[in-house]
């Protein structure tokens, strides 16, 4: 009897998940998170080392993460379809989607601000600038533009004006000079897979424009 106990304990012991190893699995794709993060804030200015190393150890781990993602939404995806005990994550309140919308809102407002340097083009206003990004939930993007539910566009048009009343006002400084939105709209691409592209011209004050 004292046998079988003891070997039923080693059993469910050696099942069990090994909290250590899955610390360092999530301290690891923070750590990617937090990269991830870092080059979309930045994607052209974003340094890049010297080290070879480094670099194909950034690759590996931007891999690994993509694939990760791609497994998850595969098994969520297989859940909802299958017939599973697993319960499908619910929707969020319009509260919770105002809240993501906005943490996307002031990512996206400070990523196109950085990328208004200057330019020789900026004294006629065609300096152009692009805003790369990512949204997982299509529910959030469609707050952030006020589309009352998901895109149902891959590209669409956007004037200037509501644009700004969207994501916020784009205002960029340089010396003894602000600069603008110049174009009088800014093209809003969409991917299923969540990616995203605003992209516009930008420059000094044009006569004429309403800014």
């Amino acid at each position: 009897m004292a046998s079988q106990a003891s070997g039923s304990k080693r059993k469910i012991e050696d099942g069990a998940p090994a909290p250590a190893k899955r610390s360092r699995s999530n301290a690891a794709q923070a750590a990617t998170v937090a990269l991830v993060n870092s080059i979309l804030a930045n994607p052209k200015g974003y340094p890049i080392s010297g080290s070879e190393d480094i670099v194909r150890k950034s690759l590996v781990d931007l891999a690994t993460y993509a694939r990760s993602l791609e497994q998850q939404l595969a098994g969520g995806a297989t859940l909802v379809a299958g017939p599973s005990k697993a319960v499908a994550k619910p929707p969020r309140s319009q509260e919770e989607l105002e809240e993501a919308a906005d943490k996307l809102r002031r990512a996206a407002q400070s990523g196109i601000k950085k990328q208004m340097s200057w330019k020789p083009s900026c004294k006629t206003g065609s300096a152009k600038w692009s805003y790369d990004g990512i949204c997982p939930d299509p529910e959030v993007f469609g707050a952030l533009l006020g589309l009352g539910g998901p895109p149902k566009f891959k590209m669409k048009k956007f004037s200037t004006d509501e644009f700004q009343k969207l994501v916020g006002p784009i205002r960029g400084s340089v010396r003894y000079d602000t600069l603008y939105i110049t174009s009088a709209e800014v093209t809003v691409r969409w991917s299923d897979t969540g990616e995203f592209k605003f992209s516009g011209s930008y420059g000094k004050w044009q006569p004429g424009k309403d800014y």
